[in-house]
């Protein structure tokens, strides 16, 4: 199984955090982000980093790994940085946005799990109620549907009801269902697609299915100051 690290954007909500160096590498406490995810980077026959936005500096932090950077990273986003691993990818893949700090119990259950599937976080709400006030998490958080099983869609803004989980920015892909969705993106033809739109959108016309598991194990997310203080509140070193 391979692992792609989705390390490619800046961060401009970190604002003077990231002037210098990638979202990827702001420190949380002692460690940067990705050094949270790499204690993971052993458990795959590869580990693939889409770089960007100063590429230069995380190559040289992983030097012995596979590094492709996205050239177009300043007009457009994750998705398209996920299919430029398409010639190295083999292998079913686990994929991880580079701004998450996480269990590693969560990769070790996504390894075991023998189908396209994302980890659904339980506690979210507790988590969002830290980072922001209460009047703007409809307006951060994303809907999600769930049945039988299987993710009905995902990306959605909040009507009324907040949703029971949130998508964590992780993802397992068969390896066919991983190409099923590389000719789906280059149909759309929309490089500026998010991810779970992109996902969303898949679901919606019926290119994969798409399951899941729920967990209450910890979870970060670092879009900005605000989630770094928090997430260093409840981080041991």
């Amino acid at each position: 199984m391979q692992l792609i690290v989705l390390a490619s954007g800046r961060g401009s909500r970190l604002k003077k955090l990231t002037e210098k160096i990638p979202k990827c590498l702001v420190k949380v406490r002692s460690r940067t982000i990705i050094d949270y995810i790499s204690e993971n980077f052993k458990k795959f026959n590869q580990t693939i980093i889409l770089t960007g936005y100063k590429s230069r500096l995380i190559s040289k932090k992983f030097s012995k790994l596979k590094k492709i950077k996205n050239e177009k990273y300043m007009t457009t986003n994750m998705v398209y940085s996920l299919f430029c691993a398409k010639k190295y990818v083999t292998q079913d893949v686990i994929i991880s946005y580079s701004d998450v700090i996480f269990d590693h119990q969560i990769i070790n259950k996504m390894i075991k799990y023998n189908k396209s599937h994302i980890p659904l976080n339980k506690e979210w709400l507790s988590l969002w109620r830290e980072r922001m006030r209460e009047n703007q998490i409809n307006m951060d958080a994303e809907n999600i549907l769930i049945n039988n099983g299987k993710v009905i869609s995902i990306g959605e803004k909040i009507q009324k009801t907040r949703p029971k989980f949130q998508f964590m920015g992780l993802i397992k892909l068969k390896y066919n269902d991983y190409f099923k969705l590389y000719n789906f993106f280059k149909n759309i033809k929309n490089p500026k697609i998010d991810m779970t739109s992109f996902l969303n959108c898949a679901l919606k016309n019926k290119i994969i299915s798409l399951s899941y598991f729920k967990t209450s194990r910890y979870w970060y997310e670092i879009d900005n100051v605000s989630d770094k203080i928090v997430a260093e509140k409840h981080l041991k070193e």
